[in-house]
C-alpha cells in the first residue's frame, strides 16, 4: 500500500498505515474502552485518524513527542484503536480528549511523516501489521486458567484495590482467556513496564502465566508495603508516646522543683549525642540513658553515674580525624633533623608511610622500639606522629598490674573511669593519633588481672576495630590508631604480646654517635632551655669527648644531656653573677665544673694475668665488660663461687670444671687436680646481681689460665655458652656486649660461631677497630685466649704445636 493511501485495508497479512499517537507511561490493550487527554501532537494525530479511516496506532514510550521528531523510538507492539469521538475532557474543560477503544495487538514495522490532509502540522504515520495470537488451550486448560485469574483477583480486591461488581461479571463472562486477560490487564493498576510486556505477549497460555504472576506479585508488594507502614505507624506512635510522657514527666519534675533542670540537661545531652557523629546502635544506647536521667532526681548518686558516663562518651573524637602527611621525603628530612644514627628504625618508620600512602591505612603490624634507656625510642615515637602531622599520646605502663587499667573499671564501681587507651584518645583529640605504649616490658600482674592480656585486643589489627572500653561500654574503632611500644628488655615481655609486634632493635650508641649527638641536638636544646642565647656556652670537642668518656656509662645519652644542663647552669651563673660573656668550656676545666672524673675503667685489667680473663656482659642499659677471677689454693677439691651470681651462672661454672677435668690431659693438668686443689671463681662488684649462661668460656678460660699457670691476653674479650663438651653456644646481645668491648679497648673478641651472622649488624666502628675471632669450641677459645709465649717456663705440651701469626695471636679458629 502506498504512503499516500487514505484507505484502511483490514488483512491479518498485509501492513496497514495509519497515524501513529504515542501516549507516554500509558498502555492500551484490545478491547478496552478509554478517554485520552490530548496533547498539541497526539490532538493533530488522532484528528487525523478521526478524518481519514478513524482508526490510529497507539504506543507507549517513556518519552514524549518533542516538536515533530520523536526523541526516542517507541515500543514496538502498540495497540490498534478506533476514534470514536473528539470533544473536551471532563476533567478541564480547556483541553481536548479523545474516545478510543483498543481493537487488536499490532507490530511497528516503521513510522514516517507526511503532510496530514486535514490539518496543518506534519502528522507521523506508522506502518502496522496485526499480531498473530496462539491459542493452544484445551477447555479444560482454560477453565482451569480462568479459576487461577479469578482467585488471583479476589485476593488482589481484598490487599490491594477493590474491584466494582460489574467488573467482576464482565470477567465471568468472559469464555476468552486471552481477551480476558487483556480485560483484567486493561482494568487494574499496572507499572508501565508490566503492561507492556502482557501487551507484547501473543501466545495465550505465556499471557495467561504472566498475568497471574502480576497479580501475585503486586499482591505481595502491597503486602510489604502494609508491613512496611504498620512498623513506621508503631515507630510514630511510640515516639509520639513517648514524648507524651516525656512532657508529662516534665511538667512533674517541674511541680516538684527539679525536673525542668533534669529535662533541659538531658535534651542538651541528646543534642550533644546525636552532632557526634557516632554509630547510631551508640547514639541508641545513650538516649536510653537520657531518658534515665529525665526520671531521676538531680541529686540522685546515679544520676551522676550517668553525667559521668555521657561526657566520657561525648568526649571521645568519633568522626574527628586529622589529615596525614604523605610526603616520604618531608618525613625522612624530620626524622634526621631530630635524631642522628638510628637508620634501621628510620627506614622502617618510612617503610610503613609509604605502605600507608599506597594503601590508605595503618593496619599493619605493631612496632616495638627495644634498647637501653636514653637511646631515643620516645622521640623517635613523637617524632613519626608530627612527620605524619598526627596528634601523639603517650601511655606509661611501667608497673601497671591491673587489667582494668587497660580495659578501664566497669561503672558500678566507685570511682570508676575508662582505662589508659580511651583516655589517651580523648586527649589526642582524634581517632587517628600516634599512641606510644612506653615500659611495655616492665607490665606486672597480680590478682586483678594481667594487663598484657588487655593488650592483646588493642594491639592486634584484626581484633582492634571493636575495642569495648569496660566504662565505655560501646564498641570503639582503634584501627586508625598507630601504636608504637617500647620495651629495655624484650624478654621479659609475654610471647602472645611480643608475637603481635615487630621489634626493632635499638643498640646503645658510640662515643662518636655521643659526640655527634651532643653537638647536633642536646646543646642547642639544653642551652634554650636554660635561657642561655647564642655564644653563652662553648664546649671544645675535645672537651665533649672527654666528658663522654670519663663522666658517663651508659648506652644512651641521658646522663650525657644531664652533664650538659649542669654546664648550661654554670654558663648561666656566669653570665647573671659575674657578668661574663660567654663560658669556655675546655677539657682542663672540667674537673672544677663537673667534679673529679667519675669512670677510669680501673677494673679492667691492662696486663695479662694468670687466672683473670676479661668477659662480656648485657644489662639493660647497654653492654658492660667485666673481669672473672680465679684462685686455684690447696686443699680438698671444694668449689666456691662468689660475686652475687645466679643460679644459671653458677651452672655455667660447675660445666667449665667439668669440661677443665675431661681436658687435663690435653692441658698438662694433673689428673687429680680437683682432689687435692680448692677453686675459687669471683666476679667482682658483688653487690651487683649477675647471671646468665653467657659467661661459661669466660670461666673455663680463667680456670684453665690459673691451672696451668699460662696468662690470659689483657686485650682479648670473649662471651659465649660452654658444654660439658666443650662446645661454645650462641648468645643473645652481640651489639651491646661489643660496643662495650670497644669502649674498653680490646683488639680482639672471641664470640660463638654460631654468631657470625650477627657481625653484619654490629656498628661500623666496632667492626673497623675489633678482630672478631668466631669459635666452634673451647680449643679455639684457649688457643686465642691464653698467652703462650708470655710463659716461657710452661710444660703444656698443645702450646707447642700452636703456631703464633705476626700480630701475637694463635691461627686458629675463624677470623672475620
Amino acid at each position: 500500500m502506498s504512503e499516500n493511501s487514505n484507505s484502511y485495508i483490514f488483512d491479518d497479512d498485509q501492513p496497514i498505515i495509519m497515524p501513529i499517537a504515542v501516549l507516554p507511561g500509558y498502555v492500551l490493550f484490545p478491547g478496552s474502552l478509554a478517554m485520552v487527554d490530548l496533547t498539541q501532537q497526539n490532538e493533530a494525530h488522532l484528528t487525523e485518524a478521526l478524518t481519514t479511516g478513524k482508526l490510529a496506532f497507539v504506543t507507549s514510550m517513556d518519552s514524549s513527542l518533542s516538536g515533530s521528531i520523536i526523541s526516542e523510538s517507541p515500543e514496538k507492539t502498540g495497540t490498534v484503536v478506533r476514534v470514536m469521538s473528539i470533544g473536551k475532557s471532563e476533567r478541564d474543560k480547556n483541553i481536548k480528549a479523545a474516545r478510543i477503544k483498543g481493537l487488536y495487538r499490532a507490530e511497528l514495522l516503521r513510522y514516517f511523516t507526511r503532510k496530514g490532509p486535514n490539518v496543518k502540522e506534519d502528522v507521523f504515520y506508522a506502518e502496522v501489521k496485526k499480531c498473530k495470537e496462539t491459542n493452544d488451550l484445551s477447555e479444560k486448560e482454560s477453565i482451569s486458567y480462568k479459576l487461577l485469574i479469578m482467585n488471583a483477583l479476589a485476593e488482589y480486591g481484598k490487599k490491594v484495590s477493590p474491584l466494582y461488581g460489574g467488573f467482576l461479571k464482565v470477567c465471568i463472562a468472559t469464555e476468552d482467556i486471552g481477551n480476558l486477560c487483556d480485560f483484567v490487564a486493561g482494568n487494574i493498576k499496572l507499572l508501565p513496564d508490566m503492561a507492556q510486556e502482557i501487551l507484547e505477549i501473543c501466545d495465550v497460555r505465556e499471557r495467561a502465566d504472566a498475568l497471574v504472576e502480576v497479580l501475585r506479585d503486586s499482591i505481595e508488594i502491597k503486602e510489604l508495603e502494609d508491613e512496611i507502614e504498620g512498623k513506621l505507624q508503631d515507630r510514630l506512635e511510640k515516639h509520639q508516646r513517648e514524648y507524651q510522657l516525656r512532657e508529662k514527666m516534665a511538667i512533674i519534675a517541674e511541680e516538684l522543683g527539679d525536673g525542668d533542670n533534669m529535662a533541659a540537661e538531658a535534651q542538651k545531652y541528646r543534642k550533644a549525642i546525636e552532632a557526634s557523629g557516632m554509630p547510631r546502635e551508640c547514639a541508641e544506647k545513650l538516649f536510653t540513658e537520657c531518658d534515665r536521667l529525665v526520671k531521676m532526681s538531680s541529686v540522685a548518686a546515679d544520676a551522676a553515674v550517668i553525667r559521668g558516663h555521657l561526657d566520657a562518651c561525648l568526649a571521645l573524637p568519633w568522626n574527628i580525624s586529622t589529615k596525614d602527611k604523605t610526603s616520604v621525603s618531608a618525613a625522612a628530612k624530620k626524622l634526621d633533623k631530630d635524631h642522628y644514627g638510628l637508620e634501621k628504625v628510620k627506614q622502617r618508620i618510612l617503610e610503613q608511610l609509604c605502605v600507608y600512602t599506597l594503601t590508605g591505612n595503618t593496619n599493619a603490624q605493631i612496632i616495638c622500639l627495644a634498647g637501653p634507656p636514653g637511646v631515643g625510642k620516645t622521640s623517635v615515637a613523637r617524632s613519626v606522629a608530627e612527620a605524619m602531622g598526627r596528634k601523639f599520646a603517650r601511655i606509661s605502663l611501667g608497673g601497671v598490674k591491673d587489667e582494668a587499667e587497660i580495659r578501664g573499671h566497669r561503672r558500678t564501681y566507685i570511682g570508676s573511669m575508662p582505662g589508659r587507651i580511651i583516655a589517651a584518645i580523648t586527649q589526642a583529640g582524634s581517632n587517628n593519633p600516634v599512641i606510644l605504649l612506653d615500659e611495655v616490658d616492665k607490665m606486672g600482674y597480680d590478682y586483678k588481672g594481667d594487663p598484657s592480656t588487655a593488650l592483646l585486643e588493642v594491639l592486634d589489627p584484626e581484633q582492634n576495630s571493636t575495642f569495648t572500653d569496660h566504662f565505655i561500654d560501646m564498641p570503639f574503632d582503634l584501627s586508625k590508631v598507630l601504636f608504637i611500644t617500647t620495651a629495655n628488655d624484650k624478654n621479659n615481655i609475654t610471647p602472645p604480646l611480643l608475637d603481635r609486634m615487630e621489634v626493632i632493635d635499638i643498640p646503645g650508641y658510640t662515643e662518636e654517635e655521643k659526640f655527634q649527638i651532643a653537638k647536633r641536638h642536646l646543646i642547642k636544646k639544653q642551652a634554650a632551655k636554660h635561657g642561655l642565647a647564642a655564644g653563652c656556652l662553648r664546649i671544645s670537642d675535645k672537651a665533649l669527648y672527654a666528658i663522654i668518656e670519663g663522666y658517663t656509662r651508659e648506652a644512651g645519652v641521658r646522663a650525657l644531656e644531664q652533664k650538659i644542663a649542669c654546664l648550661c647552669r654554670k654558663a648561666a651563673v656566669a653570665v647573671v653573677e659575674n657578668g661574663e660573656k660567654r663560658l669556655s668550656v675546655t677539657p682542663e676545666k672540667l674537673e672544677e665544673l663537673l667534679g673529679p672524673v667519675k669512670y677510669k675503667n680501673e677494673n679492667i685489667s691492662r696486663k695479662s694475668e694468670v687466672g683473670v680473663a676479661n668477659g662480656l656482659a648485657w644489662t639493660a642499659v647497654g653492654g658492660e665488660m667485666l673481669k672473672i677471677e680465679v684462685a686455684a689454693i690447696g686443699g680438698s677439691g671444694k668449689i666456691q663461687l662468689t660475686g652475687s651470681l645466679g643460679d644459671v651462672m653458677k651452672e655455667s661454672a660447675q660445666a667449665a670444671i667439668t669440661y677443665i677435668r675431661s681436658r687435663a690431659d690435653e692441658l698438662g693438668i694433673e689428673k687429680d687436680f680437683y682432689e687435692k686443689t680448692d677453686i675459687h671463681i669471683h666476679v667482682p662488684e658483688g653487690a651487683v646481681p649477675k647471671d646468665g649462661p653467657s659467661a661459661g668460656v669466660t670461666i673455663a678460660t680463667a680456670i684453665a689460665s690459673e691451672l696451668c699457670k699460662v696468662p690470659v691476653r689483657s686485650n682479648v674479650a670473649m662471651t659465649g655458652e660452654v658444654t660439658l663438651r666443650g662446645k661454645v653456644l650462641a648468645i643473645g646481645g652481640l651489639r651491646e656486649k661489643t660496643m662495650a668491648a670497644y669502649k674498653n679497648g680490646m683488639d680482639v673478641v672471641i664470640i660463638p660461631a654460631a654468631n657470625s651472622s650477627d657481625i653484619a649488624e654490629l656498628a661500623p666502628v666496632v667492626r673497623e677497630h675489633i678482630t672478631f675471632v668466631t669459635a666452634e669450641d673451647m680449643d679455639t677459645v684457649l688457643k686465642n685466649a691464653l698467652d703462650y709465649p708470655a710463659c716461657k717456663e710452661s710444660k703444656i705440651s698443645v702450646a707447642a704445636s700452636v703456631p703464633i701469626d705476626d700480630r701475637g695471636f694463635v691461627g686458629v679458629g675463624n677470623e672475620i
